[in-house]
């Protein structure tokens, strides 16, 4: 079987359900914006099995991350099927607590900066917030929008959480 389908040529793509839109659609540019994150996410993961300190937890919860993004994109596409729900928003809430448990208390806007791995995480988490804003367009349901605020707050924790545990020093924003 071919890769290539040729109905895509002119602009359009299908739905789930089967229905054609261009591709500018903005349901196609939502879920779109969280395949791109699931892709970056890979390459956080890619990032973190290269470093010095082991995060094998932390690649686990991406992984696990990474199928409710897939499972997202499917809702977006409009298939059929319960793809979100409170229970996912908990376990996110869960590995936020305990990150947030182990790093120094924030006392200042941290700049998206660090080591690889924790630049990684930072662009990951804009991606989400595209995403995010991407969706709230479509009016998506609150366990949906829970979810991707989750995601994007854990990223953000998770690089928090990198740079302790190199011994990186965080670079607070300073008004100038």
């Amino acid at each position: 079987m071919a890769i290539y389908t040729k109905t895509g040529d002119k602009g359009e793509t299908s739905l789930a359900n089967g229905e054609r839109v261009s591709k500018t659609d903005k349901r196609i540019e939502a879920y779109g914006t969280v395949d791109e994150l699931n892709s970056w996410i890979g390459l956080l993961r890619a990032g973190l099995k290269s470093s010095v300190v082991s995060f094998q937890q932390s690649d686990e919860q991406l992984a696990w991350i990474q199928n409710k993004l897939f499972n997202l994109g499917a809702a977006l596409s409009l298939a059929p099927g319960e793809w979100v729900d409170e229970t996912d928003v908990q376990q996110v809430e869960t590995w936020i607590d305990a990150l947030q448990a182990e790093v120094p208390k924030q006392r200042a806007f941290i700049l998206p900066a660090g080591s690889e791995c924790m630049a990684r995480c930072h662009v990951c988490r804009t991606i989400c917030r595209r995403a995010e804003r991407r969706m709230i367009a479509l009016g998506c349901p609150d366990e949906v929008m829970k979810i991707m605020n989750r995601i994007s707050d854990y990223l953000f924790v998770l690089a928090r959480y990198i740079g302790y545990k190199n011994g990186e020093t965080e670079e607070a924003w300073r008004k100038e």
